[in-house]
């Protein structure tokens, strides 16, 4: 089978088959021949390689021609002879034979002669840049095993010539130039256009069933017919190679069928006339010189030049239908010009008319769109740019990009002014409104007049500025009538509601006046709306402002305070400000803190007694002066707790909305992720120094556990939820300190999640501390008893029924489970002790090590003289744990800080109901107004405006 044959289902021989642009160029023959042992060379239809396999090559040179007479020609034999011959076939016309020239010169043929047998030529334009194509045409059963023969076709290539190369390749003739016989087989046959669908019932299967036939005229050019004139949807079309008269036959029984049925009739008749003009029907053939008919002399020029007329294609059908369409146009055009009612139109240059047709645009009617206002090249710029994807980019483009030599970034429009970046700005419009418009890292755009820094809604009718040459209008047909009925851009009609304060700082084109500008400054300064707006410049100032006063505890803020005025300034730069502007300020709010925190845990470690000078006594720590200590800490672990949520929050959406091309945006991530481990080493710390003094107040207080007695003569034992003053004395110091504990995380509002961390190190520190005691006292002298078991037992439980009337209870039961078991061990009588076995008591207390339990049992009293039973020791197999394990509990075995997840506990939503937090944003407010208002000459600087009482 041949190159570009197939059988149903195959695939062409040179599908696979590249070959460099230049070495084709070069010699198509000597590569091809070089493949020679995988691929087989072609036949002569195929010697061109396939358009979509291989560049198309460059036109060779003029041929040099050497005029022989015809006799000489064949005399001379050998390679001389089959150049003759193929020069011979380059003066013949289209299937008009060189025999019977009667010995003359074949490049001597009349021009009449010539032009009577070839179709117009196609536009220079198109004969130029056209390149070659492979055309299928179906044998119709004419050969078995093949379905269809493949066809190299050029724009000058006829249906005539077309068929002499089909039939070469189904084997019914030789070649075009073999013999005399050559021009009868091929006026046998004729070139059919069919139109047809997969048959019913057969979809896939590849049956086919033309339903509509053309016959082509011989010189009909079909890869022009095929290019110019498309199949509509749901049809296919194909080329046959059928008998002249079957394929008269199967034309006229299309015709009939489309007449009987009555659809179609209207667009296949026209195409039936000319169908058979354009092959050469003897209804429509003008009659040669020696017909005898009865036309007069002077009328033949004129009946020919109708027969020409008729000799048309599909393609120049369509042709002269847009011809008619663009004179409608023209008219209408013309009509629409001032004063063209009443002015006298002569002749115009249709060049004029085809470059006015071109100003009558008809925008789409499913699409977004951008209409140009104001572009930068006349000449070059389009009036509609339309949106034919979900996300739109604008940019310059360009080729690959220096660094690393990356790909360019996808554009979508290209604009070409030197302000315009390689990727400029993203728009996106979805099915559903508003679409949004993002600028990249950089880039100069505008929304309705006002810079834009952000991602930001984008409504129809919007006027988006890229750079300072291009202004578009944005355009969304989809919406309807449900975009603004005025748009946003302009002048505010007397007497309308002002827009938001921020309008009243930026715009001057709102249509105010003075007075009401400033009322609107006025109504910002003093609102309660969560907004804070600073300059880039102004933002040091503002960050240190706050953070002073935080440290301080100047004012009456409530304890979250400083984390919502820091929030107000990221929510601000988030929104507001330039792309890279939010990292930078999480840097060096981050210090900020960080610096701040540092001094006041320098403070609180300077006034401790051990850092006294020597000779002044130490004061031990109370749960008072704990307290006070440790507030800046817990506000400090408070706010910066609450504002790492929100910034984690902010720098996800950063990074959602960001473009992920922008190759700044990892440095971005970086900075912001730096910021944030800052904050978190904040939280820790704190949380360190938090629970550093609450448990050194602890461990004086621990040992009254151990060693008061709570059934003190006329002490009654208090019940669940008792108040401090009720527990007994030797109870007191140690629930002071949790109490202390308590309050201040209530007054700081530190995160539940901290708070129970917090109280899980101090009952972690607390069990750990005194199971420590338990051990060590039990070495020394007589501690483990039966009575001061029960005393410890009954401690423990006071303490731990407080605890859960406090809400600790849990935590509490946790983290006391060791120290519990060790005195529930004590408890035990000592007549059911004595009856325990090593593996039972393992068993009844599996918390303790095997070292804590034969310790507390080798040390327990059982009575003078007595000593432990044989039954209380270890077997050989736990012997080795016994002797080498430690009995005492590591401190450095605590939970590890895990920080909260979800979001920020901060409202930035509604008004600001706080008064005192209200007054601080307040004096915020005008000091940034102060701030701007030094940057002015003095003969412009005026006060903050006063809002006009209603």
């Amino acid at each position: 089978m041949l190159s570009g044959e197939r059988k149903e289902g195959g695939s062409p021989r040179f599908g696979k088959l590249h070959l460099p642009v230049g070495l084709w160029i070069n010699s198509p023959r000597k590569q091809l021949a070089k493949l020679g042992r995988r691929w087989p060379m072609p036949t002569s239809s195929d010697t061109r390689p396939c358009p979509t396999c291989f560049p198309p090559p460059l036109p060779p040179p003029p041929p040099h021609v050497e005029l022989r007479r015809v006799g000489a020609v064949k005399a001379a034999g050998g390679a001389s002879g089959s150049r003759a011959k193929r020069i011979s076939q380059l003066f013949r016309g289209s299937g008009t034979g060189t025999t019977g020239s009667g010995g003359r010169w074949a490049s001597e043929k009349k021009l009449p002669e010539l032009a009577a047998g070839v179709a117009p030529e196609p536009p220079l334009a198109t004969r130029a840049t056209a390149p070659p194509g492979v055309l299928k045409i179906f044998g119709a059963g004419l050969a078995s095993g093949a379905n269809y023969k493949s066809v190299l076709a050029t724009a000058r290539s006829t249906a005539r010539e077309l068929v002499a190369e089909a039939l070469e390749r189904y084997g019914l003739a030789g070649s075009p130039g073999s013999g005399p016989g050559e021009s009868s087989c091929v006026d046998a046959f004729a070139l059919c256009d069919a139109l047809g669908r997969p048959a019913a019932g057969a979809v896939g299967s590849g049956e086919w069933r033309a339903e509509h036939l053309r016959v082509l005229g011989d010189s009909e050019r079909p890869l022009l017919v095929q290019e110019l004139w498309r199949a509509r949807p749901g049809w296919a079309r194909r080329f046959e190679l059928r008998g002249r008269e079957e394929a008269r036959r199967l034309e006229q029984e299309a015709f009939g069928a489309a007449d009987s049925d009555g659809t179609g009739a209207p667009s296949w008749r026209p195409q039936k006339n000319r169908s058979r003009a354009a092959s050469g029907g003897a209804a429509l053939a003008s009659p040669g010189p020696g017909s005898g008919s009865g036309t007069p002399a002077g009328s033949g020029g004129k009946e020919r030049s109708e027969n020409l007329s008729l000799r048309r294609s599909v393609s120049e059908l369509s042709l002269q239908g847009r011809r008619r369409r663009q004179q409608e146009r023209r008219q209408q055009a013309l009509s629409m010009a001032p004063g063209a009612a009443d002015a006298q139109i002569g002749p115009v240059d249709p060049g004029d008319f085809d470059q006015l047709t071109q100003c009558l645009i008809q925008a789409p009617s499913n699409r977004p769109y951008f209409l140009l206002l104001q572009g930068y090249q006349d000449a070059q710029d389009f009036v509609v740019y339309v949106m034919t994807r979900e996300q739109h980019v604008f940019g310059r483009g360009g080729n690959s990009s220096a660094r690393g030599g990356s790909p360019a970034p996808y554009v979508d429009t290209f604009l070409n002014a030197p302000d315009i970046l390689p990727r400029h700005c993203t728009v996106r419009a979805g099915p559903e409104p508003p679409a949004m418009v993002r600028p990249s890292r950089g880039a100069p755009v505008t929304h309705n007049g006002c810079l834009l820094l952000r991602e930001a809604e984008l409504h129809p009718g919007d006027l988006l500025g890229l750079g300072e040459h291009f202004l578009f209008m944005y355009k969304d047909p989809r919406a309807g009538g449900s975009g603004p009925a005025r748009p946003p851009w302009l002048p505010a009609r007397p007497g309308a509601t002002p827009p938001g304060p921020g309008w009243a700082f930026s715009c001057r084109l709102c249509g105010r006046g003075l007075q009401e500008r400033g009322e609107a400054l006025a109504a910002y300064l003093d609102g309660r709306e969560p907004v804070l707006r600073f300059r880039p410049r102004e933002e040091e100032a503002l960050l240190g402002e706050i953070v002073r006063t935080a440290a301080a505890g100047a004012g009456d803020l409530p304890p979250l305070g400083p984390a919502t005025l820091l929030a107000l300034c990221v929510q601000h730069s988030a929104r507001e400000l330039e792309l890279g502007h939010l990292p930078r300020l999480l840097g060096r709010l981050a210090r900020l803190i960080k610096e701040t925190v540092w001094e006041k845990i320098k403070e609180i470690g300077d006034r401790q007694p051990e850092n006294h000078p020597e000779g002044v006594p130490e004061v031990p720590l109370t749960p008072e002066t704990v307290s006070v200590e440790l507030r800046p800490l817990m506000l400090w672990m408070a706010n910066t707790t609450e504002l790492l949520s929100f910034v984690q929050e902010k720098v996800l959406e950063m990074e959602k909305e960001a473009d992920q091309e922008d190759p700044q945006l990892c440095n971005d991530l970086e900075l912001c992720d730096e910021a944030m481990a800052l904050l978190d080493e904040v939280i820790m710390c704190t949380f360190q120094q938090s629970v550093y003094y609450l448990t050194k107040t602890l461990y004086s207080t621990l040992p009254a556990l151990l060693d008061s007695n709570p059934f003190t003569a006329g002490a009654e034992l208090p019940g669940p939820g008792a108040e401090l003053g009720a527990m007994p004395p030797g109870l007191r110091p140690t629930l002071g300190v949790f109490q202390a504990a308590l309050e201040l995380t209530s007054q700081c509002e530190l995160h539940p999640d901290l708070v129970s961390q917090t109280f899980g190190y101090l009952f972690f520190f607390s069990n750990a501390s005194l199971l420590n005691s338990l051990m060590e006292r039990g070495q020394g002298r007589p501690f483990y008893q039966w009575s001061r078991a029960v005393q410890i037992r009954t401690n423990l439980d006071l303490v731990l029924d407080w605890l859960q009337g406090a809400g600790l209870g849990d935590i509490a039961t946790e983290f006391f489970r060791k120290l519990s078991i060790a005195v529930n061990l004590l408890c035990v009588p000592r007549t059911s002790l004595l009856k325990a076995s090593w593996s039972s008591l393992r068993t009844d207390h599996p918390t303790l090590t095997p070292a804590q339990l034969h310790h507390l049992l080798s040390h327990y009293q059982l009575g003078p003289g007595r000593g432990p039973p044989p039954a209380w020791d270890p077997p050989p197999a736990e012997r080795d744990a016994v002797d080498t394990g430690d009995i005492f509990e590591s401190f450095s075995s605590h939970p590890p800080l895990i920080l909260p997840l979800g979001s920020s506990r901060l409202s930035l939503t509604g008004p600001v109901t706080d008064d005192a937090l209200h007054r601080e944003l307040r004096r915020l407010r005008r000091l940034l107004w102060d701030l701007e208002q030094q940057e002015l000459p003095a003969n412009h600087r005026h006060g903050p405006p006063v809002a006009t009482p209603p």
